[in-house]
C-alpha cells in the first residue's frame, strides 16, 4: 500500500489536504490517509465492478425467483457499503504495518534470489494459502453458535446478485479477508503483485455472486464458480471454497452445482413460468 499512499500524497494529500507541518511519514497522517484510500478504493471496486457485473453479466430473470428477497439489491448495497466502512478500520492497521516495513513485501524483482520464478510461485502460494484459510474460516462461520450472530446476514440472500459479494457483517467480512493481509507478513511477496492480487480477490468475490453459472467443462470440478457458490447460498453446508473446490473435496463439503444438472435457479424459474402459462 505504500505505492498507493505515495501517489495519493503526491497528487492530493500534500498539495491540497494536509498542512506543511504534517510530514508525509508521520504515523497519524499515514493512518488517516490509509483509511481514506482503503475505504474509497474498496467502495469504488465494490460498487463499480458490482454495477458492471449486475448490468452486463447478471441475468435479471433471477430476480423473479421466489427466494429473491424484496428490495434485495438495495439491501445488499446498504449492507455491503456499511460493511466495507467498518472493515476498513482494522484493515488499515494491517496496511499501516506493511507501510512501516513489518511485512515481507519487497519492491524489486531482483530483491528475491529466485527472481521472476519467485513472482509466479508467490501468486500460486497466495491463492493456495488464502483459499485454504478462507475455507476453514468460512466453514467455522457456519457453526451453530457463530452463524446467527455473524454469517446469517450474508445468507439472507439465497439468490445473490453481484452486490451480495461484500454484504457481510463487518466482523465476518474482515475475518474472511484476513488471510489476504496475513500472507505478506509470513511469505515474501512483490508489492505490485500484492496490490494486484488484492484487487483480483475483490473482483473474484463479485464474480461468484454474478449469477452466470457457465464454466468450461474441464474446470467444473476444479474452479469454485458462481454455480458452485449459489448452491452454498441455497443449501448452506456445501461449497465453502473461494477459488477452488480442493478443500471442499477434502472436507467432504463439495456439491456438484445444481445449475449444471438442470436443477438450478434458472430451471426453477422456467418451471414456474411454464406452470403459469398452462393455467392461463
Amino acid at each position: 500500500m505504500d505505492h498507493v499512499l505515495n501517489i495519493a500524497d503526491r497528487v492530493i494529500f500534500t498539495p491540497y489536504v494536509y498542512p506543511a507541518s504534517w510530514p508525509e511519514d508521520g504515523a497519524l497522517r499515514q493512518i488517516i490517509s490509509l483509511w481514506v484510500v482503503t475505504n474509497l478504493g474498496a467502495q469504488l471496486i465494490y460498487l463499480g465492478f458490482g454495477a458492471l457485473s449486475f448490468y452486463c453479466v447478471f441475468d435479471h430473470k433471477l430476480m423473479k425467483h421466489p427466494q429473491f428477497v424484496k428490495n434485495q439489491v438495495r439491501r445488499e448495497i446498504q449492507l455491503g457499503t456499511s460493511s466495507i466502512f467498518w472493515m476498513s478500520f482494522p484493515t488499515v492497521l494491517l496496511f499501516f504495518g506493511e507501510v512501516r516495513g513489518y511485512s515481507k513485501l519487497y519492491d524489486n524483482v531482483n530483491d528475491s534470489s529466485l527472481g521472476w520464478p519467485r513472482i509466479f510461485l508467490s501468486i500460486a502460494g497466495f491463492l493456495f494459502f488464502t483459499d485454504m484459510c478462507i475455507y476453514w474460516i468460512h466453514r467455522y462461520m457456519h457453526h451453530k453458535h457463530i452463524y446467527k450472530h455473524l454469517h446469517k446476514q450474508h445468507h439472507i440472500f439465497k439468490i445473490p446478485t453481484p452486490f451480495a459479494s461484500h454484504a457481510f457483517h463487518p466482523l465476518d467480512g474482515f475475518l474472511q479477508s484476513l488471510p489476504y493481509h496475513v500472507y505478506p507478513f509470513i511469505f515474501p511477496l512483490h508489492k505490485v503483485v500484492y496490490l494486484s492480487l488484492f484487487i483480483f480477490v475483490n473482483i473474484w468475490t463479485i464474480s461468484i455472486h454474478d449469477g452466470d453459472y457457465r464454466l468450461p467443462g474441464p474446470l467444473i470440478c476444479l474452479i469454485n464458480g458462481a454455480a458452485h457458490h449459489v448452491d452454498h447460498h441455497l443449501f448452506f453446508n456445501y461449497n465453502y471454497g473461494q477459488y477452488f473446490t480442493l478443500w471442499d473435496r477434502l472436507g467432504n463439503s463439495y456439491r456438484h452445482p445444481s445449475a449444471l444438472l438442470g436443477r438450478g435457479p434458472h430451471d426453477h424459474i422456467r418451471k414456474l413460468m411454464a406452470e403459469t402459462a398452462q393455467t392461463q
